[in-house]
């Protein structure tokens, strides 16, 4: 058998044993949500209750939540308890994504990758415990306060777990901002004083990514962008801390890369100014000498005839 055969069965055999290995690791995945659905699956009406409790105390006495489509009083607890088993599973699912790339990184990039997919996993669920503990209580507050006495309040189940899903992770996802940050100076796409520098466009986007993250009502939005923006300067923050040796690193070596082009441009003009040499005194009187011989034979060839 030859070299060449020999290199392209090791690298088949290389990309087999990945796929195993990927196979097997989004099948854990697949199991620790399947075990914790089964698990809550018995107290989905209850956990159902729950969710809906941030509505339900703020709805006017004798009303109540309805479900439009048949099949909602079952499908909406189970659709919200698959919901629910797959953000609890997080923690696994991020785990065996880790153990399938960790190999392949370098030493320092693990050093960094560790620490912010555990951080990560901690904002995403922070920012859900936000929404649920002090979104949603002003949000449905201030919408059952302000419709017309004549109306009744009756939320279908379905929508409202679809809009609390969609606060929950438009929440998680604006939670993870100073993850975003701290990766993008790790990467040294950007340094702190740039993004300091450029916060004005930042609050800006701010607003601009809560109103796609959230239903269509201000208040979300609100809600939604003054975190984003406190969760950015925090971001600012951490970062001048977790970098601030690479930092002092990069702007010693600008400083000193300034200083060798100083000293390369004294240089150009110091070998400028020592090419010239001085004429000596004889040769000034020839100059002299040919610069007048020049004017004289000019005003000849100017003198009327």
């Amino acid at each position: 058998m030859s070299e060449s055969e020999t290199a392209e069965d090791s690298k088949s055999g290389s990309l087999m044993s990945h796929l195993f290995e990927l196979r097997d690791r989004v099948v854990r995945m697949v199991l620790a949500v399947l075990v914790i659905f089964l698990g809550l699956f018995y107290w989905a009406n209850d956990i159902y209750s729950y969710l809906a409790a941030p509505l339900t105390r703020h709805l006017p006495e004798g009303s109540t939540m309805i479900a439009i489509d048949v099949a909602s009083p079952f499908l909406t607890p189970f659709k919200l308890v698959l919901m629910l088993s797959v953000f609890l599973a997080m923690p696994v699912i991020l785990y065996q994504f880790w153990a399938f790339v960790a190999p392949g990184l370098y030493k320092n990039e693990k050093r960094i990758a560790g620490p912010l997919l555990v951080s990560s996993i901690f904002l995403f669920y922070a920012g859900m415990a936000f929404a649920y503990y002090i979104v949603f209580p002003l949000v449905f507050g201030f919408f059952t306060s302000i419709g017309p006495e004549m109306v009744i309040i009756s939320t279908d189940i379905g929508r409202y777990l679809d809009f609390v899903l969609a606060l929950f992770f438009g929440f998680g996802i604006a939670f993870e901002v100073p993850i975003a940050t701290i990766i993008l100076v790790a990467i040294g796409f950007t340094t702190p004083d740039k993004l300091a520098e450029k916060r004005p466009y930042i609050i800006v986007g701010a607003f601009i990514g809560g109103m796609f993250l959230t239903p269509p009502d201000v208040i979300s939005q609100v809600l939604l962008a003054i975190p984003i923006w406190l969760l950015f300067e925090a971001g600012v923050i951490a970062s001048r801390i977790i970098f601030k040796d690479q930092l002092l690193e990069a702007e010693a070596e600008n400083d000193l890369d300034d200083s060798d082009d100083d000293d390369t441009d004294s240089d150009d003009v110091a070998s400028e100014g020592s090419d010239y040499d001085p004429l000596s005194e004889e040769e000034m009187d020839a100059e002299l000498d040919s610069i007048e011989k020049s004017d004289a034979a000019d005003k000849k060839l100017d003198k009327p005839d």
